[in-house]
């Protein structure tokens, strides 16, 4: 169980470091940093619930995020991979 608990605060810690560099990167459009601040505002809060409740909201956010069609396909392919790593917290 501890073994887990930690495992699924390195993804998240993995994550949101991720998340953080798309937020300083200013070569994005400034409304898709600014809503993957609100995602690592939810990812961070941690009266928000759960990790993995947290890390649900992320993704279904993350999730209309990725349907803007003006993003940039490297970006959007980042934003997937921190989906798949939200997706891989389990509790």
């Amino acid at each position: 169980k501890e073994l887990k608990r930690r495992e699924n605060q390195e993804r998240l810690a993995s994550a949101v470091a991720n998340l953080d560099t798309i937020t300083k990167n200013n070569n994005i459009q400034r409304n898709i940093r600014n809503m993957v601040k609100e995602v690592l505002n939810i990812l961070k809060d941690e009266k928000g619930g759960s990790i993995s409740v947290r890390a649900a909201n992320a993704i279904s956010m993350l999730d209309s995020v990725t349907q803007n069609p003006q993003m940039q396909s490297h970006i959007r392919t980042m934003l997937w991979q921190v989906v798949s790593t939200l997706e891989s917290i389990r509790e």
